[in-house]
């Protein structure tokens, strides 16, 4: 049983909120605010208590997403739903920002009006709510087909012109051109740890594939991958290079009559988005790494303090192609505790880098990484009281990135049919994109 609902924005800004049972004030919104901002290191508890009230929160795209509770409620369960209220909004609404909630509130409200009712949750389906849901969605960037620069539509002979920008996958559910929406999204996530001399000493690859489907009716859509692609350590014959996966599962609703022998999947898609196909690779990577780190250290004593310098040359593999330039790379260095002030040269000038001695660590900035090219930066510390000891404290570093328009993998979509065939204007889009989840290089 629900009694609050409110989403707040990383400052404690007030969004949303919904009072079902009247059973706890307003005020508890600061509260649990307060609450989350006095903790100290890492992540906040998932569930907190405050007297008699219980708190049950996530983060989804920046914002806090909160429940409370007085009842003897099961945490799985508000979770699920909260889970499920962020994907909710996401269909309707497009993406998950503080600008989109700001932008749609009245939509937000009338969907918790729908999905719960006097603290207890109704539905959470799309395909249900779409019946009863009038208010028409906000973008707060229209869609438009003279943005795509260098993308081409569905169909096109090169991976780089089947892929979508960002756009096409974060559209509302609710389009007022009344344009039928299916987009496919391959996504990869890496997980690496490598050591200093650049060995891969731990690797893992989970990707999915994601449909997005605003459509009046569907009865079925075909999605075709990779001729060659083999589950487990089973090759296949044929003349391309193989695509191999440890693991693979599918959604109940896929159907798998064609996919072992021509590797197609068959779904009957619900109205909103949802994850047919899940699969991991472990160790056996088909490509280097995408990243290499060239570090060194050195060790200055001159001046009042001792002072550290740290060479952080980074290099992008030749082995991505030029149009596969990572965006929105993040490096986190560790540093000793006792660093007190932060100096830099970077080789251009869009980078940025800061120091953070809260947490300890230099934080760089590169906004797009070309394929191919090679970044660096000088950092200089000046660290009190420095000593042997404090240069172990130095690393590993850790990257967070994202790499559009390539697989990790090399799982393509071949074709994306519907039947019966829609009339009307539609936009069919594949997109891919591969982003990092625990990128690690030892120093």
């Amino acid at each position: 049983m629900i009694s609050q609902v409110f989403i707040l924005s990383s400052k404690g800004d007030h969004l949303i909120y919904k009072d079902f049972r009247g059973e706890a004030g307003k005020d508890a919104v600061n509260k649990f605010y307060e609450m989350v901002t006095a903790l100290t290191g890492g992540q906040p508890p998932v569930v907190m208590k405050h007297k008699e009230l219980h708190f049950v929160h996530i983060r989804q795209g920046g914002l806090y997403w909160v429940a409370t509770t007085k009842a003897d409620a099961s945490p799985f369960t508000i979770i699920e739903f909260l889970n499920r209220l962020t994907a909710l909004v996401k269909d309707y609404c497009g993406c998950l920002s503080e600008k989109s909630v700001q932008m749609n509130f009245a939509l937000i409200y009338e969907l918790l009006d729908e999905v719960v009712d006097f603290g207890y949750i109704q539905t959470t389906s799309t395909d249900i709510l779409k019946n009863f849901i009038q208010t028409e969605a906000v973008s707060s960037k229209p869609f438009s087909l003279f943005d795509l620069s260098n993308v081409g539509l569905f169909g096109a002979d090169t991976q780089q012109n089947k892929v979508a920008p960002s756009a096409a996958a974060t559209r509302p559910i609710v389009s007022s051109q009344g344009e039928q929406v299916k987009n496919v999204s391959t996504a990869g996530c890496y997980g690496l740890f490598l050591g200093a001399s650049g060995v891969l000493m731990k690797a893992d690859i989970e990707g999915e594939i994601r449909v997005k489907c605003y459509m009046p009716s569907c009865s079925e859509m075909r999605i075709g991958l990779n001729e060659e692609f083999s589950i487990g350590k089973s090759q296949l014959s044929g003349y391309g290079a193989a695509v191999r996966v440890d693991e693979c599962s599918f959604h109940q609703a896929v159907r798998l009559d064609e996919f072992d022998t021509y590797r197609i999947l068959k779904v009957c898609p619900s109205q909103g988005e949802q994850t047919v196909m899940q699969y991991q690779l472990c160790d056996d990577l088909p490509t280097a790494p995408p990243f290499r780190l060239f570090p060194s250290i050195e060790r200055d004593s001159g001046g009042r303090y001792r002072t550290l310098f740290i060479h952080v040359p980074l290099s992008l593999r030749q082995s991505l192609f030029s149009y596969s330039a990572a965006i929105n790379v993040s490096i986190t260095i560790p540093v000793p505790k006792g660093s007190l002030r932060l100096s830099q040269e970077l080789s251009s000038p869009d980078q940025s880098a800061e120091l953070q001695p809260k947490n300890k660590a230099v934080h760089w900035e590169i906004p797009r990484f070309p394929g191919g090219a090679q970044l660096s930066a000088l950092f200089k510390l000046e660290v009190s009281g420095l000593s042997a000891a404090s240069l172990q404290e130095v690393g590993p570093v850790s990257l967070s990135f994202e790499l559009p328009k390539y697989t990790s993998t090399g799982l393509q979509i071949r074709f994306l049919r519907l039947s019966p065939i829609q009339p009307g204007p539609s936009q069919r889009w594949v997109r891919y994109v591969t982003h990092s989840d625990s990128y690690t290089i030892r120093i």
